[in-house]
């Protein structure tokens, strides 16, 4: 019988006050692809730094091809033939893409660097997972999805046994995920094992041979993954059925609340369309199709060279976050950590940061007022937080969205929110919350834009769905005519 390459044995992992993995069993043999899978906070992320040598571990066995691992820290695991991909990506941006490929381990003769060897060693590499880009170029001047790319042409450069790559198609085209899973099978063929950490249940049915599932810090239970279906699956990961992850939606529609006209700027090309009270617009597309580039014109952020955006009735004066804030957009942006919330700032203050004025007079602050306010929101939309003062950085992906979208609810003239990316690296039982908020807000007569990647979340939220390509509207449906079909082929021809 085989063995595994990595084996896992009665993990236990405690921090002060919480029991983070509680007797975990993990293994992963040659060649294969065991997805790992849980709803934030279920331990998978505890796992992953135990086997890189992030963390140590309370209690239990961690074995590399039946010997005791005894990995001391990162590097020590990448010796040993471990590589982690993380979501969050790992390069330095100031250096080019072969020194971030070879870092710490750059070719030398004699002091000198080998800058020959370098670039051609690293073109191969290159090459392998499909990035045609130049080796000398800096890291910062890539796109998300190629820097996705270097990480793993790096892990493949360090011969690694196994490789963990966690969320890894999260910023990627459909395009560039064809050719990652290309990639991966190909590791696959030559032996090398992935653990494969994602959201996507669709990826994890096409791509894994097991999976592994964890829920509060321990594993419910490993299964071959064509012995188990999608809906199972989700019950395993969440503890309960999710009856529908679409809310039933009965949209009362009004008047038109927003009406864009001929809106041109440097990224985007004659857009018309409108959005009706109550309504679910969603914004579909490939990845540089333009769309969080239109959230950026309607909210103010890029210059309009021409154009009329029209809200409730009025025309917007002119483009900028504040005159767009001031006639009842809010933004709940593409990536939440960069551009959403304020991650050394608590609960409270990241969600009442646009609302201040309702809960001041001169330069005192009603906090009595401000606090029952937040804490109303945070029992209106389930937002999971010890305190309203916990630091927002230590809530999980799901919850931090649930603050951004609080931030906007708080606002008593928000007449349309625009959310991109709603579900972006949030696990199964918090998207169908969002959604279930999302439903519940245009039910109330809110406005949405939804710009989405993931093509059936769109078909099973939205009203009408417009499709971008190159910076213009190619294609418009109702829900009841669109189809993964129809949008694919508006965005790409």
């Amino acid at each position: 019988m085989k063995q595994p390459i990595l084996k896992i044995k009665n993990m236990h992992k405690t921090f002060p006050g919480v029991y983070a993995l509680k007797g975990v069993e993990f293994d992963i043999f040659p060649g294969e692809v065991h997805a790992l899978v849980g709803e934030n906070g279920a331990g998978k992320s505890t796992l992953i730094k135990i086997m890189s040598g992030v963390y140590d571990f309370s209690e239990g066995e961690y074995e590399i091809e039946g010997k005791s691992a005894n990995i001391q820290n990162p590097l020590d695991a990448i010796n040993k033939g471990l590589s982690v991909i993380y979501q969050e990506l790992n390069l330095v941006g100031s250096l080019s893409v072969a020194e971030n490929v070879y870092f710490g381990r750059l070719p030398a003769k004699n002091g000198q660097v080998k800058w020959k060897e370098l670039y051609s060693e690293t073109k191969r590499y290159l090459e392998m997972v499909g990035l045609n880009v130049d080796p000398r170029l800096k890291v910062q001047y890539l796109s998300v999805a190629q820097q996705q790319l270097v990480e793993i042409a790096k892990a493949i450069s360090l011969n690694s046994k196994v490789i963990i790559m966690d969320e890894p198609t999260s910023a990627l085209s459909p395009k560039e995920i064809e050719y990652l899973f290309k990639v991966i099978r190909e590791l696959s063929a030559s032996s090398v094992g992935i653990v494969y950490v994602s959201h996507k249940l669709s990826e994890i049915f096409e791509l894994s041979n097991r999976i592994t599932v964890f829920r509060d810090g321990q594993r419910v239970g490993t299964v071959n993954t064509g012995d188990v279906g999608e809906q199972h699956l989700i019950m395993m990961m969440v503890g309960r059925e999710l009856a529908d992850m679409f809310p039933k939606h009965t949209p009362a529609i009004g008047d038109v609340m927003l009406d864009v006209k001929d809106l041109t700027t440097e990224k985007v090309s004659d857009i018309t369309f409108n959005i009706r009270k109550g309504e679910i617009v969603g914004f579909s597309g490939l990845m540089g199709a333009g769309r969080t580039e239109l959230t950026m014109a309607l909210f103010g952020v890029d210059r309009h060279i021409r154009g009329t955006i029209t809200i409730d009735g009025k025309k917007l004066a002119g483009a900028s976050p504040n005159e767009a804030r001031k006639s009842g957009l809010g933004l709940v942006p593409e990536n939440r950590k960069e551009g959403g919330i304020f991650p050394g700032l608590s609960v409270l203050k990241n969600m009442t940061i646009v609302s201040l004025s309702y809960f001041t007079s001169g330069i005192h602050i009603h906090t009595g007022a401000e606090r029952k306010s937040v804490q109303d929101m945070i029992n209106s939309i389930s937002i999971r937080t010890p305190s309203m003062e916990q630091l927002v950085s230590k809530l999980s992906g799901g919850n931090q969205q649930k603050v951004l979208l609080a931030r906007w609810l708080l606002k008593k003239d928000l007449k349309l929110l625009i959310i991109d990316e709603p579900t972006r690296g949030i696990d199964v039982g918090a998207k169908a919350e969002i959604y279930e908020i999302m439903v519940k807000l245009a039910d109330q007569g809110l406005s949405i834009l939804m710009v989405s990647s993931e093509l059936p979340e769109l078909l099973g939220v939205c009203d009408r769905i417009y499709v971008m390509k190159n910076g213009r509207i190619t294609g418009e449906f109702n829900k009841s005519e669109a189809s993964e079909e129809l949008l694919l082929e508006k965005a790409i021809h």
